[in-house]
């Protein structure tokens, strides 16, 4: 994926990416302090939202090859099982029946899988909104902050389903996330934003431990993050 000279104002803020290559096949970490454009640039690269000027090229990327989870998830008004088929019937695909049960065990919901999807706490709603993300095997999944409300042994599961995953058939993650640490362990390209622009653009080591802009080590400092063998 190729962005050129994007722009897009929204009140206040506007967001100015000049250029920006997001690599298929590699997990990529979307990083910045509140309201740097993050989440604007994945509505962006999702078609949520429509850019005022430049182009976002998507290469051989098509919407139905595309997801994005956020961290309070929608769900439909329907069991947990509904939700989770909802992308395979829109796409008329065949469903899966082992391997959602598989997935449901993994996290813990296999027994919730009937249960109206509506009454799950934020972290299991969470949980959800992830199998549905993984279940169509997308070529991108932007994920939003959905980590934020899991308990650490859920988001190490995640974590290792998107690991396994890229071990064997890699896709391409775009990872929001003010879990630092999180962003750090999994993330092959990390891209900085401050105050709508691109800052910097690199390996994690790069951007957390070697970059030289004043404000993404303030940054960094700020958020004591440690280095890469002690995470």
């Amino acid at each position: 994926m190729k962005i050129t000279d994007l722009k897009k104002k929204t009140g206040d803020f506007t967001l100015e990416i000049a250029d920006l290559t997001i690599h298929e096949g590699a997990i990529h970490g979307f990083v910045g302090g509140n309201g740097c454009g993050k989440t604007t640039l994945a509505k962006l690269i999702m078609g949520i939202l429509p850019p005022d000027a430049g182009r976002i090229d998507l290469l051989n990327l098509t919407p139905l090859e595309m997801t994005m989870t956020s961290q309070r998830p929608y769900l439909l008004h329907n069991t947990v099982y509904e939700n989770i088929i909802y992308p395979l019937k829109i796409r008329k695909w065949k469903t899966d029946e082992k391997r959602i049960d598989e997935m449901l065990e993994l996290c813990s919901l296999l027994d919730k899988k009937h249960q109206y999807a509506r009454s799950l706490s934020s972290g299991e709603r969470q949980k959800v909104s992830l199998i549905r993300a993984l279940i169509f095997n997308p070529k991108l999944i932007i994920i939003d902050e959905t980590f934020s409300n899991m308990d650490m042994e859920s988001v190490q599961l995640f974590e290792k389903m998107i690991l396994d995953q890229q071990m064997n058939d890699p896709v391409t993650f775009i990872m929001i996330s003010h879990q630092l640490a999180h962003i750090y362990k999994m993330c092959d390209h990390v891209h900085f934003f401050s105050k709508g622009k691109l800052l910097e653009s690199g390996t994690a080591d790069d951007i957390f431990l070697r970059s030289e802009n004043e404000i993404i080590r303030s940054f960094m400092d700020s958020q004591m993050i440690e280095k890469r063998g002690n995470v």
